[in-house]
């Protein structure tokens, strides 16, 4: 049960799997590999779930992760991004 809840959690935080959170969340080999003691699953899910209940993230897929795509989205201002859709014949409108 606590592994179900543990891999949602890593998952919505932009993560694969145990293997793919191993250098961020800072697990050893063994947890990546799915084997957790009881307390060290609760350890890490409660980190994950103060990080979501705060509305930070405590961990994010690193940067090479990204596509190129997704790294220059990340770079553009929202101005610059309405323009380009506008550009491209989008309606766009502030929140």
């Amino acid at each position: 049960m606590q592994m179900r809840e543990l891999l949602t959690l890593l998952k919505g935080a932009g993560y694969t799997d145990l293997r793919d959170a191993r250098g961020s969340m800072g697990f050893t080999q063994r947890q990546a590999a799915g084997k957790f003691t009881r307390d060290e699953a609760t350890a890490f899910i409660d980190r994950l779930q103060d990080a979501e209940f705060n509305g930070s993230t405590p961990v994010t897929a690193p940067a090479w992760r990204l596509s190129a795509q997704e790294q220059m989205l990340h770079q553009m201002s929202a101005e610059q991004l309405a323009v380009e859709l506008r550009r491209r014949g989008w309606t766009v409108t502030e929140p």
